[in-house]
């Protein structure tokens, strides 16, 4: 890359004001010692030795940015004594100079501290400095510096040292020393480039996973957050807020996660939020519909680009998860997803040929995953993708197989990734932005590059301002011009770029060390799994399958990085949903039942407390002793279809056939249509008794013997009927007679025989067996002896 790159050009007017300065005081330093001979105070020189830093010196503002010859340089900031000395006959001066011949030597002034003599230039003097007579320990003092830019000599193009110090004395010391010093740096361009350098600016809309697998069991699913945070990024001040604001006047490309669209659109509506172990309603419908809003104006017209579904970890899939089976499948489902969410809500169509490994991190194995899911485009980062080459050439690079490497630069990417709270941050993180991107035009000014910027993917509200700063200063297009991304990747690549992808050696063991782990992957596999055992046996699985695959994508987020604890807390809770879930379609249990009959049917209760209803499950009853206890006409195993209704219970019967006496262990398990096992199984004992054949022969001979006494009781009556004819008539034949029998001296045998009639019809008859009574089904487990139906 560019990093030790020559700025082409001649050599300043300001660099020879400095050297003029530089040889005066050498040619007069022998003069000046001769006058100044037996006074005891230090030479002037001596002012240029630093002060180690006993003052801060603080650049808050410089305006504007990047000057032109007209415009008045104003620089306003504080000092503040950091000693438990006071400061007196304190300067604080403007030092401008040398040019800047590399944007390796820009890094080099960014990152020296103190001041050092003979390598920051000398002051401008004159009426452009403020007098301090004294500072306190420990006190600030704020300034003000203007300076008319035609007073500052940048009679050339390029990019200048500037730097702001406090020169003072302290204690007894009675000699100037510079106390304090702060460098940042100034583009001067006033005329536009014949060449300038075509910018890419990623804006992205990006958070963490807000929303968990759980839904309401309403008919409108009201979705259930964990928490209420992403409510403070949308509102005004907000970090999503902001960058939505500042983002509708920037020539950007928008880099947006759809899984954030979709959290904010279901906030639109009623949702619930978790308080503990309870749900309380979220209040922030009007704050989700009014970023919503201004998002959909903001990205009228403008380039989109869709990450995959909840922007998965690329680099931790490539190293841990690829192996684990259905990882990658659930990527191109992520993929998918993006451009329909995005579409949906925003209503312009976006680009989903982009992955974005983090940091632009890359080797072989993340390439081949990047671009697994349909991508053709690899937002790689230069620092990751080295060039050895004295500039900074085009970001587009083919690298073969029809896949492009987008190398962002590196310096400008990271610019803004420090505190920006402090106004001073952000003043010399703009103006160090700004030097860089003009020393990348000034290295070939006679051709045109195309270079990318990738900031972090979630810019915080005040870095969101700096970025935003830092490109309104280049809106005069002096030297650079806006693209957009889908035009960047179509700019002709260097013929001298490098196009070979990093070793997986070099991948950044910092960044190896925050990816999700092989056992994430594993947890992620088993939650896959489980759902897609539960939704076959579901009649309405649209309501259960969208949540849990969208959280199973948030599972993978970049966002968990550096959270490892939490995203593992997440992975647990969408498992443990789920489970709780599949739980409710369950056996009842059965205490153990008894069997006092040859055959008969055996219940098994199957439960469903769920609101829609399941299907498509089969119950296999399994015999542990087929010899003694036989189902389904002989078999040791019965399956039985169950179809049940949300909110009910069925009770399934199983016919049972006996053959021996004895306890009989029986097992009950549940099983989807393909044979796969579903819920735990139920165990239960049968107990058959009675069913020797000794008992079949006594229960044959009770049966012969009720038929043997019918006929007995049938003749019986018979020859009773016969003897009550004979007696009749010969009562009739008395009673012709009457005179020559005295009464009350009957022969006996009509006595006889009623009597002998009503002792056989006193006899008992064999009872019947007694009606079965299964009871009402209920969801308790069975009572004890409980009777199979027979």
């Amino acid at each position: 890359m560019a990093e030790a790159a020559a700025i082409q050009g001649t050599v300043p007017s300001p660099a020879r004001r400095w050297l003029r300065r530089t040889a005066s005081l050498a040619v007069a330093a022998p003069l000046l010692a001769g006058l100044l001979q037996g006074v005891s105070a230090p030479t002037a020189a001596a002012a240029e030795s630093s002060g180690g830093g006993t003052v801060d010196v603080s650049v808050d503002t410089l305006a504007p940015a990047a000057p032109v010859e007209s415009d008045t340089l104003t620089i306003t900031g504080t000092v503040t004594n950091a000693s438990k000395q006071a400061v007196t006959d304190a300067t604080v001066d403007l030092r401008v100079g040398p040019r800047m011949t590399s944007r390796s030597e820009i890094d080099a002034v960014a990152d020296r501290g103190g001041y050092r003599d003979g390598r920051d230039p000398a002051p401008l003097g004159g009426p452009y400095t403020v007098k301090i007579p004294s500072l306190g320990a420990g006190l600030s003092r704020d300034f003000t510096l203007s300076v008319p830019v035609s007073k500052l000599d940048l009679d050339d193009a390029g990019v200048y040292q500037l730097g702001v110090s406090l020169t003072g004395r302290t204690g007894g010391r009675s000699y100037d020393r510079v106390l304090g010093i702060e460098r940042t740096f100034l583009p001067y361009q006033p005329e536009a480039t014949e060449k300038k350098t075509q910018l890419t600016y990623l804006w992205p809309l990006i958070s963490t996973a807000h929303v968990s697998a759980e839904t309401g069991a309403n008919l409108q699913q009201t979705p259930v957050f964990e928490n209420d945070e992403l409510a403070a990024e949308l509102a005004p001040g907000g970090r999503l807020h902001e960058m939505v604001a500042l983002g509708k006047d920037l020539p950007v490309t928008w880099v947006i996660d759809p899984d954030l669209l979709a959290s904010v659109n279901a906030m639109t509506e009623p949702y619930m939020v978790k308080s503990g172990t309870t749900e309380v309603p979220g209040r922030n419908q009007a704050v989700a519909e009014q970023w919503l809003n201004a998002l959909e104006k903001a990205v009228q017209g403008r380039k989109v680009v869709a990450l995959p579904f909840a922007d998965p970890d690329l680099a931790s899939l490539a190293h841990h998860g690829k192996e684990v089976p259905g990882s990658l499948s659930h990527l191109q489902q992520a993929t998918a997803l993006a451009s329909t969410t995005v579409e949906t809500i925003l209503h312009v169509k976006p680009s989903t040929d982009f992955s974005w490994p983090v940091d632009g991190a890359v080797d072989p194995s993340i390439m081949n995953v990047a671009t697994s899911a349909g991508a053709r485009n690899v937002i790689a980062r230069s620092d990751s993708f080295r060039d050895d080459l004295s500039y900074t050439p085009t970001s587009a690079r083919p690298i073969g197989g029809g896949t492009t490497a987008v190398v962002t630069d590196a310096t400008l990417s990271k610019a803004f990734q420090g505190d920006m709270i402090r106004a001073e941050g952000s003043t010399l993180a703009v103006q160090e932005f700004l030097a860089q991107s003009l020393a990348i035009t000034l290295e070939l000014p006679e051709d045109q590059r195309s270079v990318v910027v990738a900031p972090q993917r979630m810019p915080t509200t005040s870095q969101a301002q700096s970025m935003a700063a830092a490109l309104h200063g280049l809106s005069a297009q002096r030297w650079t011009q806006p693209l957009d991304l889908l035009a960047a990747v179509a700019v002709k690549s260097d013929p001298d770029a490098s196009k070979r992808v990093p070793s997986t050696r070099a991948y950044p063991k910092k960044l190896r060390a925050q990816e999700l782990g092989t056992d994430a992957f594993e947890q992620m596999k088993t939650t896959r799994d489980e759902l897609d055992d539960f939704k076959v046996i579901l009649t309405a699985p649209d309501r259960v399958v969208p949540p849990f695959t969208n959280a199973i994508s948030r599972e993978m987020s970049t966002s968990w990085r550096g959270q490892a604890p939490s995203a593992a807390l997440y992975r647990r809770e969408v498992l443990d949903y789920l489970r709780s879930l599949t739980a409710e379609v369950q056996l009842i249990d059965k205490s153990d039942l008894l069997l006092s009959g040859r055959s008969a049917t055996i219940p098994v209760t199957v439960q469903n407390k769920l609101l829609q209803g399941v299907d498509g499950l089969v119950l296999r009853l399994v015999s542990g002793n087929k010899t003694r206890l036989k189902l389904n006409g002989g078999e040791a195993v019965s399956e039985l279809p169950v179809k049940i209704d949300g909110g009910h219970s069925q009770s399934v019967k199983f016919t049972a056939t006996a053959n021996a006496n004895g306890q009989v262990p029986m097992t009950a398990q549940l099983y989807t249509a393909d044979g796969t096992p579903y819920g735990k199984p139920m165990t239960f004992t049968v107990k058959v008794s009675e069913i020797t054949p000794t008992v079949m022969l006594v229960i044959a001979g009770g049966v012969l013997l009720l038929v043997l006494a019918g006929v007995r009781m049938y003749s019986q009556r018979k020859r009773a009927a016969a003897r009550n004819a004979e007696a009749e008539a010969e009562t009739d034949a008395q009673t012709e007679a009457g005179a020559e029998h005295p009464a009350g001296t009957g022969t006996g045998t009509e006595a006889e025989a009623e009597a002998e009639a009503a002792s056989e019809a006193a006899e008992p008859g064999q009872p019947s067996d007694p009606t079965p009574d299964t009871g009402p089904e209920s969801g308790d487990p069975s009572g004890p002896g409980e009777k199979v139906d027979r």
